[in-house]
Formats: C-alpha cells, structure tokens, sequence
C-alpha cells in the first residue's frame, strides 16, 4: 500500500492526538523557563483534541471533508502560542490536499510544505529554533523525497529528518541551550507525526486511560453537538443505542446516511452508539430495530429548541448597547473580583495554569452587547489566540498584548467610557508602558540562567523572560526581585496567591514600606495558584 486514503488518514489522525496526549508531560517539561506553568504539551494536545473532536462529527471518510474539519476544529480549539501555530499547520495541511481523493508520497510533501507556509505566515516574527523551524525542515525533507515510491519508506524517512532537526533547536536558540533543552513545540510536533507514522504501519497509538479523542458512550449521550443557528434542514435531534451483534457501526452508517446530516455511528462490542439529525426519527429507529435492541432513546425537536434560544438572544439583544466590552483573562477570585470592580463584562478563567482557547474569545465576544471590545490576554502565550479571535470576529474587537495581571490592572484603569476606541486604546497602551512587573514562583527542574544556578523547588522571581532572583525562602527572593526593579518607583504593589498567608504578606508589605520609605506599598489578595506573588512597580 502506497497511498493514503480516507480511512486510514483518519486513523493516522487521532493515532497522532493519541500519541501527543501520551506524552504531553514530556512535552510540558521541556519548556525553557522552570516555571510550574510550563504548558506547550498541553496547549498543543487540547488543540489536536479539539480538531479529532470535531473530526469525530464528520461521518464522510473523503480526505478533504476530513481535513477540513481538522483545520476547522483546531482553529477553535487553538490555546497558547504553540496551540496557534500547530492549528495553522494543519490548516495549511488542509488546503495541500484540498481535491484530492487519496495521498501518495508527492502529495503528502507538497501538502507539508503547504503547511509549512500557512504556519509561517501566522507569526509575525518568525523565532527559529521552534517548531516553526522543526515544520519548515520537515518540509523540505519531504520535498526532496517526493519521488519516491514506497509510502512506509519515505514516512520512516520524514521521522528520522524530524528528530534530526529537532535535536539542533538549541544550535539555533540560546535559551534552549542555556536550559539543555530541545523545541517543546517541535518535539510535540514529533509526537503527532510519530503517531501518525505507526497508524500508517498498522499500530495505530491508543490514549492512555481517558481520553478526549474517544468519548464514552455515557458522556456521549449527555452531549448536545448540535448549535442552534442558521437553517435546520433536518428537525429532530436523534440520539439512541443499538444493542447488536448482527451489525456493526459502519455497516449501519451506511443504511442511515442518507437520511439526514451532524451523524455520528461510533460502536463496541456488541453496541452501537447512534445520533443523526433527521427529519423521520421513526424511520431511522426502525432500521436499527431490525438489528437488535433500542436502549435510551432521545429524540428533540430542535427547531421548536432554536425558537426559544433565538427569543432569548433577540430579549438580550433589546438591552441597551456597551460603550466597550471587556474581556480579561485572570485565575484567582481576588483577581477576578477586582477586575469586575474595573467594569471588566467577562472574565475567562485561565491565565498561566490554563490557556484559553481561540473558541473560549470567540463565545465571550459574542455574548457581549457591545461593537468595541477590548481583550486583555494577560500572558504572553494567550495573546496569539485571542488575535485569532479577533480575525474570525465581526466586530471591532482591539487585543491589548499585556502579558501579566499588573499591566491588565493598569490599563483597564486607563479607559474612559467617553473616549473613542483609537483614544481608548493609545491610553491603555501609555498606562502600560509605564509599569515593570515580576512573578515570584519556583522551580520545577534544575537550570541555568545566565550566572545563575536554579535548583528544582527553589524560589524563583521572573520579570519578563529574565530570572532576577532565586533563593530558598520566599520573602528573601521577593525583597531581592523588588530590589531589581524599585529604581525611581512611586507605587509598589504587591498580589498574592493562594499558597501566601495574609499574616506573611503583610508582613512582607511591611519590610518593603521600610526599605522604601518614599514609595507607596500597596497589598491585595489575589488567590492565584502555583505564584507567591505578582508584583507592579509604577
């Protein structure tokens, strides 16, 4: 077998998310900075799992719907920087093998160079040493192979192309040299084509434990996978069990396709789980009938459903307009209500613990009654998701590229109701230029920056991509981060998290008011996870 058709990319597909799911934690570890947060595994495993979710709706086998809903799925799904990047991969995966009905070696070379191009194209300031670089030489590996013959081959040959590049990201990237490191982007990337390549030679990776990928039938049944928007051409949501050993699901796929669209037939021994959209329910559950037996049978009429959402958002609709909405992205109730307090209209719950993702914006955006909304992404690896957001958006939707909880703080106290949204935004931007922050965490492995050693469990304080302190006692290196940055401060402020007592900060607060006895210090509880303290010097 020398090509790839519908099916078998399929398999190769969920086989690749299976593959990244299993090693994710390898993937989370590899992140440059030591920092508890580290996340590029999992970003870029919850975007491939988003996209197999998707694909796991679409009953064609045909490589281009597939695809399709590949790229549709992991666009939504898109969280953190290499979430983002590996969507515009597989997008541009996508649009390489548009109108093809199978892949031999050549189409799969120009369908890899094609997603190396999109992919490149989505980041402004291309960084090599990335995955971007690992993609592109991938890319040209396939390229110069594409005459070949044999599809096994020249896949065993991409992989080894891969690992080779992967290992010289850190020649490229002094910081993955500094930490002795190779790409977490990249080596996830590996992860999904090691996956696919043993699906191609029949051992197709299966998810350890649960999976995303593979829902079980319980939950199966108490999900709602159909939307209430735009025309319904089929009116009943049908959901129910077949119990059989006559049948498989793919067999009855087939009696069945043609009796309405949104099908999902997925089957185990000796049960097949069944939703369609379709206009004759009864029909449908006379088929499978003949079969065996009905078990928890669900039909809705989703026509009569979508009147009553489209009333409620025609109720929501007759409220009167927002100047500006506000999206801010923050963890910790302390944070979350003091943003509420700065009329933030939706707060999404995620930040350095949790990505959120390009559907996460899109749902908030949408629900908000405003034209202009502001987004305050709040951490560096959030921002290109929310400009994913933006694109797919209709309205005026302005991304303020804060990458930490002080700056957001800042800025929101910069917008004025009566200002336009090109006023608004300048003014958000001067606020924030004028205030330097830092993070006080710990370690999760051994490193080195610059002249410093950092052992895994110490107390690390961050400002930007800098390691300014690190010690065993937490006051200790916080007082030392302060020291770097209080240079001509007036206001010092101080947010700290769920692991900080109010008795230790305010103790903290105190020795810091003493040593600057002219600068203002300020203390809240902001209840975050895995960081002592954010901190702000205006």
């Amino acid at each position: 077998m020398n090509r790839i058709e519908g099916v078998l990319f399929r398999s190769m597909l969920v086989s690749g998310a299976n593959n990244l799911k299993n090693e994710r934690d390898i993937v989370d570890r590899l992140n440059v900075f030591p920092v508890p947060d580290g996340d590029t595994g999992t970003n870029m495993s919850l975007t491939m799992n988003s996209a197999i979710t998707e694909l796991e709706s679409v009953a064609s086998n045909e490589l281009g719907e597939i695809s399709k809903a590949v790229a549709r799925g992991s666009l939504m799904g898109a969280r953190g920087n290499s979430g983002v990047i590996l969507s515009q991969i597989l997008r541009g995966f996508a649009q390489g093998i548009e109108g093809k009905d199978y892949l031999q070696v050549e189409d799969f070379a120009i369908a890899l160079d094609s997603a190396r191009k999109v992919a490149y194209k989505a980041v402004i300031k291309p960084v090599e040493g990335t995955i971007l670089t690992v993609c592109r030489e991938t890319a040209e590996a396939a390229l110069e192979m594409k005459d070949m013959e044999n599809m096994e081959d020249f896949l065993v040959k991409l992989l080894e192309a891969t690992r080779r590049s992967l290992a010289n990201t850190p020649e490229l990237l002094k910081a993955l040299k500094e930490a002795n490191v190779v790409d977490s982007g990249g080596r996830g990337f590996l992860s999904i084509l090691e996956g696919m390549v043993k699906a191609y030679q029949g051992n197709p990776i299966n998810a350890d434990g649960s999976t995303e990928t593979k829902q079980d039938f319980e939950e199966m049944m108490k999900q709602d996978i159909h939307a209430f928007s735009g025309e319904i051409k089929f009116g009943y949501c049908t959901e129910f069990f077949l119990r059989t050993y006559e049948v498989d699901a793919d067999t009855f796929r087939r009696e069945i396709e043609d009796m309405g669209d949104s099908m999902v037939v997925v089957g185990d021994e000796g049960i097949i789980k069944i939703h369609i959209h379709t206009n004759d329910p009864g029909v449908v559950l006379q088929k499978a009938s003949a079969h065996g037996a009905l078990d928890r049978i669900k039909i809705e009429n989703m026509r009569l459903q979508q009147e009553a959402v489209l009333a409620k958002r025609r109720e929501e609709m007759e409220e009167d307009p927002l100047a500006y909405g506000i999206i801010s992205v923050a963890v910790g109730k302390g944070l979350a209500d003091m943003m509420r307090d700065m009329n933030v209209t939706t707060i999404i719950e995620g930040g350095q613990t949790m990505n959120p993702s390009t559907e996460d914006f899109v749902k908030a955006i949408d629900k908000i009654n405003s034209d202009t909304i502001f987004v305050f992404p709040n951490n560096s690896n959030i921002i290109m998701a929310a400009n994913q957001a933006k694109e797919i958006s209709d309205k005026n939707v302005i991304v303020i590229p804060t990458k930490d909880i002080p700056s957001a703080l800042v800025g929101l106290m910069a917008i004025d109701a009566a200002a336009t949204p090109e006023e608004n935004e300048q003014n958000i931007l001067d606020a924030i230029s004028c205030v330097t922050s830092a993070e006080i965490t710990y370690a999760v492995r051994d490193t080195t920056s610059g002249d410093k050693q950092i052992k895994e469990g110490e107390v690390i304080g961050i400002s930007g991509k800098e390691i300014l302190a690190n010690g065993a006692e937490i006051e200790e290196v916080t007082l030392e981060t302060i020291d770097s940055l209080s240079e001509d401060a007036e206001i010092i402020t101080l947010f700290y998290g769920e692991d900080v007592t109010e008795e230790q900060a305010t103790a903290l607060m105190e020795h810091v008011a003493e040593k600057y006895p002219d600068v203002d210090v300020e203390i809240y509880e902001g209840g975050q996870p895995l960081y002592y303290y954010f901190i702000s010097v205006e």
